[in-house]
């Protein structure tokens, strides 16, 4: 007789900023609709000034589910501000010796990009709980989130802006500002010939701009062999900036660099997004406007 498969177990963790009220228990009812047993961290319903409770809590809560074998995927519910409180205390080998599948966004950028420098670990960018607790999720997003998280190779292909190209490499990166905040840091991942993605929210082109000419002379860009860039948007409108805006910052950086930089990647803070894995291998193929973006060797749901 066969046996009957075990239904997944979601982990909700919040190691960051605090969460709205009823957010975690909507988020839960959706993948136990569909099947899914779902625990929750008691950061998920604590709040400590603008944090998800105290450091050791969110500390605690994060390490425990990705270590914890009975867990298939940890997700963290939000992003805001806290993770970088907690980089220097993270067990990431315990954490990549157990396997789990972790996906995150916003400021869990410094927990994905982390755990690459620090022992190699393929962690994903993708939906928070507030996607999947909407009234109506967003079914791009929920069909590619399922989709990264099961097939052992994955393609999306989407209209963007740029030059033609097909280059091979690491796939990484995340929010633009936790990723110039790391530069420097142990935390950055030295990654060559890689494919870089960025996005932003609620950002000034001009402060766009000037991130990316940190990773531009931190000597980031140069390891790459291609920039594609997702949804900044809302990017708020400066008094000074007299018709300068985020289209004039991506024609000046394409001016500095030598490697293809492409924009409309679906992702960022949007309902429509992918689910990223950082680290996997990866081919961007670009024509005529319109874009392919292929991934494998990331970690998936064990059957």
């Amino acid at each position: 007789m066969a046996t009957k498969a075990r239904a997944p177990t979601l982990a909700l963790v919040a190691p960051s900023g605090a969460l709205p009220h009823g957010m975690v228990d909507r988020a839960a009812q959706f993948f136990a609709a569909r099947g899914w047993q779902v625990q929750a961290g008691e950061s998920c319903f604590a709040r400590e000034t603008r944090f998800a409770g105290p450091d050791e809590l969110r500390l605690h809560d994060l390490q425990r589910f990705a270590r914890d074998r009975r867990i298939d995927v940890v997700l963290s519910a939000r992003g805001g501000y806290g993770l970088s409180r907690l980089l220097d205390r993270i067990d990431f080998e315990a954490i990549h010796k157990a396997g789990r599948v972790i996906v995150g966004i916003s400021d869990f950028t410094a927990f994905n990009l982390a755990y690459l420098a620090r022992v190699g670990g393929i962690s994903f960018q993708g939906p928070s709980a507030a996607d999947f607790a909407a009234a109506e999720p967003e079914p791009f997003t929920v069909e590619n989130f399922f989709a990264a998280l099961t097939r052992s190779e994955h393609r999306a292909e989407f209209d963007g802006e740029g030059p033609d190209c097909d280059v091979r490499g690491t796939l990484w990166g995340g929010n633009l500002a936790l990723v110039t905040a790391l530069v420097g840091t142990p935390y950055l991942p030295r990654v060559r010939g890689g494919i870089l993605f960025l996005e932003d929210v609620n950002e000034p082109a001009y402060r766009i701009e000037r991130m990316l000419y940190q990773l531009l002379h931190a000597g980031v860009f140069a390891r790459c062999r291609a920039v594609v860039l997702g949804d900044f948007s809302p990017v708020p409108v400066q008094a000074t900036d007299n018709g300068y805006g985020l289209a004039a910052a991506i024609t000046q950086l394409r001016n500095c660099i030598d490697v293809p930089l492409l924009a409309g990647l679906p992702f960022g803070h949007v309902p429509r997004k992918l689910t990223l894995p950082v680290g996997a291998r990866a081919r961007l193929r670009a024509r005529s406007g319109r874009i392919e973006l292929a991934f494998s060797g990331h970690p998936t749901l064990r059957a």
